[in-house]
């Protein structure tokens, strides 16, 4: 009996030992990663792509988080959702920060913190190249498609027009293509690689109509730690020109 007792003691031993170094191997391996949200519908910014800068994911965006990853001592890891869901996994503590292409606004800012802005980028419409729309008035009797949570929904509900809205640019833009809608409202660059990527597709601009607007990395309120650091990384990024030289490589892809 004692003999068994000893033997039975013996294994739960080892068992929490295994335990203990396998919640101690857990632990490292988390403080020794930053996590990012994105959501990878974003070309030039972030998408997927065959062999990308972290795993599957490529883009300025994706250079960027890496880098601050490197900056850091950690490893950069992505986690790939639907946008309107990104600054809820922030708060949640699913993600460490969110780097998506995202317009820092007041209404975002009260719910998140955001890095130094990294780009700045406008509101531009994707319509066919035999399309009459000049300019945003123009879209008044049109039929408009937006994605799901971007400023240019924001920007086509503040002008009071009805539009559709797709989690996807590329399903905005196959919808175009297809002759299922007039105009697509997007960001500038974004918008430059669709029509790149896309034949018979043309840019329209209207500053009157659009105004410029800043793109952040948003970390939760209660991280300033990790927002010191990103903004650190990102102000030497900006300053040796990193960010551009990022910008007009993947924009030329």
């Amino acid at each position: 009996m004692k003999k068994m007792m000893k033997k039975f003691a013996l294994t739960v031993a080892c068992v929490m030992t295994v335990a203990m170094f396998a919640a101690c191997g857990g632990k490292d391996e988390k403080a020794d990663t930053i996590t990012f949200g994105t959501n990878a519908e974003f070309p030039p910014f972030e998408f997927v792509a065959a062999n990308g800068v972290i795993g599957e994911y490529d883009g300025i965006d994706m250079a960027i988080a890496k880098q601050i990853g490197d900056e850091i001592g950690k490893t950069a890891q992505i986690e790939n959702m639907e946008f309107d869901s990104l600054l809820l996994a922030l708060q949640n503590g699913q993600v460490d920060a969110v780097i998506a292409g995202m317009t820092i606004d007041p209404e975002r800012a009260e719910e998140v913190n955001f890095s130094v802005p990294y780009y700045t980028a406008k509101q531009v419409m994707i319509v066919k190249e035999d399309s009459s729309i000049a300019k945003a008035t123009d879209m008044a009797d049109k039929k408009i498609v937006v994605i799901q949570g971007y400023t240019g929904e924001s920007c086509v509900k503040e002008m009071g027009y009805p539009y559709e809205a797709f989690k996807k640019g590329s399903e905005a833009i196959m919808e175009l293509v297809n002759g299922k809608c007039d105009v697509v409202v997007i960001d500038s660059a974004t918008a430059q690689k669709y029509v790149g990527d896309n034949e018979g597709l043309k840019i329209v601009e209207d500053a009157e109509a659009f105004s410029s607007e800043e793109y952040g990395i948003a970390v939760n309120k209660k991280n300033t730690e990790l927002l010191e650091q990103i903004n650190e990384v990102l102000n030497k990024m900006i300053a040796d020109g990193t960010i551009n030289e990022l910008s007009a490589k993947y924009s030329e892809q």
